[in-house]
């Protein structure tokens, strides 16, 4: 039978009291399991076939970084949410064994959510995967940096800004929601291009198709640097580009039912009527 995936936050004693438990279940089970810390950011099990799917234990950038290492293998990922905010996951720590009775039964949805792909060209060179988004920003406190965009191969517009933020609907309601941005739900296929304190008149976001590459190219010699998902910090240097577009292969994120994003919209923020 197909081995499952466990992903643990390296740090949270709780998570690896939970992957304890987790591997003790499915070892009754007669399941074989792997083990890991806290995915490195950037790894990938592309070209493996025989993980069933993969189990996050920590908090959403625990899913985050899962998400990453099992998306060319097209392994779906249940969350289990041991941090804060739990966007991305599906259950809390009392719910996991449950919900994998529901999973060995069949009863789960996988839903789908665009990712970006984002290829790093200049004196750097890179390629990687994001679920939330990926951003071009200064490194230096007390100045801008000035970055050209262009939209599916046509220059745009050059911001001075702290940075220029691009985000699936999923990471909408990450960065880019601090930044101001839209809140897209996360059904969509969309690109969020989000200047972060723009020093100009124009500081509206963009909602794009997912054709809609979006290129950023760092125009001047300030200290600037490429973040992915939160996680992976890569410096530029004048004329390094980061070129974001709609990955071919979504994230797939379990879930039992219908999320409703909305609810969980309201309730992470405590959203009351006045």
């Amino acid at each position: 039978m197909s081995p499952i995936l466990l992903v643990v936050h390296p740090e949270r004693p709780a998570a690896w009291e939970l992957a304890s438990t987790a591997t003790r279940w499915w070892q009754r089970q007669g399941r074989d399991l792997i083990e890991v810390r806290e995915a490195e950011p950037g790894s990938s099990l592309a070209g493996r076939d025989d993980i069933e799917f993969a189990v996050s234990l920590g908090g959403d950038g625990t899913m985050l970084r899962t998400v990453e290492l099992v998306l060319a293998a097209r392994v779906p990922v249940l969350g289990v949410n041991l941090g804060r905010m739990g966007y991305l996951t599906a259950v809390e720590p009392a719910g996991m064994e449950r919900a994998f009775e529901m999973m060995l039964a069949g009863d789960y949805l996988v839903e789908e959510r665009m990712a970006l792909e984002v290829e790093i060209t200049g004196s750097v060179q890179g390629r990687f995967m994001a679920l939330n988004d990926a951003i071009v920003e200064k490194t230096a406190p007390g100045h801008t940096i000035r970055v050209a965009v262009e939209i599916a191969g046509r220059p745009f517009l050059t911001y001075v800004a702290d940075g220029i933020l691009v985000s699936t609907p999923t990471g909408s309601t990450a960065y880019n929601l601090s930044a101001r941005g839209p809140v897209v739900s996360p059904r969509l296929r969309a690109i969020v291009l989000t200047p972060v304190s723009p020093h100009m008149l124009f500081d509206r976001s963009l909602v794009l198709e997912p054709g809609e590459h979006v290129r950023l190219t760092v125009v001047d010699d300030r200290a600037a640097a490429a973040v992915i998902d939160g996680a992976r910090i890569i410096g530029l240097a004048l004329g390094d580009s980061v070129l974001c577009r709609a990955a071919e292969e979504p994230a797939r994120l379990v879930s039992f039912g219908e999320r409703d994003f909305h609810s969980a919209l309201r309730h992470r923020f405590g959203l009351t009527d006045r």
